[in-house]
C-alpha cells in the first residue's frame, strides 16, 4: 500500500496489517483536521517504508509527549505519534492512495466533539480516549 500527501512530494510504502482504524473527535484533532473529527490508522514503524519526501516532513510538539507531522508543501496531515508509543505512527487516513483493508472500530473522545457534527453511523462511541477503553472495545468488537 502507499500514502501520499497532497502534493505528491510525501511519499509513504506500507506493509504488513494497519490498525485500528478509528475515528478522534478531541479539540486537537479537529483543529489538525480541519474537520468534525481525524480518521486515524496505527501503523507500526516496522511496516513503514519512506519512498520519498522524508525531507518535507516536519513534526511540532502539540501537546506534551504528542507531536503531529505534516508536509511542509502543501500542509498535508501526515501522522501524529506519541513518546509513550515510539513504534507507532498514527497515519491520516484520507493519505491511503487505496484500500487500506480496514473499517472504523468507533468513535473516541465525543464528550468534546463539535456541537454542529452529528454522528449518525452505528459505531461505538465513547466519551473519551480509546486508552481508557480498549478492553471494552475489544470485546464489543469481537476484534475485529
Amino acid at each position: 500500500m502507499t500514502a501520499t500527501c497532497r502534493c505528491g512530494d510525501v511519499r509513504i510504502g506500507i506493509t504488513g496489517r494497519v490498525g485500528p482504524l478509528v475515528y478522534c473527535h478531541c479539540s486537537r484533532c479537529r483543529k489538525s483536521s480541519g474537520s468534525a473529527h481525524s480518521a486515524n490508522v496505527n501503523v507500526r514503524r516496522r511496516y513503514w517504508t519512506w519512498l520519498s519526501g522524508e525531507d518535507r516532513v516536519r513534526e511540532y510538539a502539540s501537546s506534551p509527549g504528542v507531536y503531529r507531522a505534516f508536509c511542509t508543501r502543501c500542509g498535508s496531515p501526515i501522522y501524529s505519534r506519541r513518546d509513550s508509543e515510539s513504534d507507532i505512527l498514527r497515519l491520516r487516513l484520507g493519505l491511503f492512495d487505496g484500500d487500506p483493508q480496514r473499517r472504523a472500530l468507533a468513535h473516541f473522545w465525543v464528550g468534546s466533539k463539535a456541537p454542529w457534527h452529528s454522528i449518525t453511523d452505528a459505531l461505538p462511541q465513547f466519551e473519551d480516549g480509546p486508552d481508557d477503553h480498549a478492553e471494552e472495545v475489544a470485546r464489543k468488537l469481537g476484534g475485529r
